[in-house]
């Protein structure tokens, strides 16, 4: 397995699928990589050349990834939280951030369904 940053990527896919394995490159950006490496992305990990994988990994290099862009997402929501925004409230309570409903669904962020007693269903119609 090819090593970028810190992370295997795998040997028998595409490049430009192979570097989608890396946190904070997505297919775009793995293809974006490809182009400015001037590497062909459709070609597999395992026949890369030595000067081909460098350039890669000088073009990954480049960017934010792993674990600076997560400490990076983490320091953001902890500057909103602090600040006192509603994005920082939100993100406090464990409720959606970006203005999604939260009658019904949220149960992604909300968690598994708390029922409380004598609650009237109310129909809708």
């Amino acid at each position: 397995m090819a090593r970028i940053v810190g992370v295997d990527i795998p040997n028998d896919k595409q490049v430009g699928t192979s570097l989608t394995y890396i946190y904070g490159i997505g297919r775009t950006t793995a293809l974006k990589v490809c182009e400015r490496a001037k590497v062909d992305s459709t070609i597999r990990v395992k026949d890369l050349s030595d000067e081909q994988l460098n350039a890669v990994r000088s073009e990954v290099s480049k960017l934010r990834v792993e674990g600076d862009l997560r400490r990076a997402v983490t320091m953001d929501i902890k500057r909103l939280s602090e600040i006192g925004s509603y994005r920082g409230i939100r993100h406090r309570r464990g409720l959606p951030v970006r203005g999604q409903r939260t009658r019904t669904n949220a149960r992604t962020r909300k968690g598994p369904k708390r029922t409380i007693a004598n609650k009237k269903q109310v129909s809708k119609g």
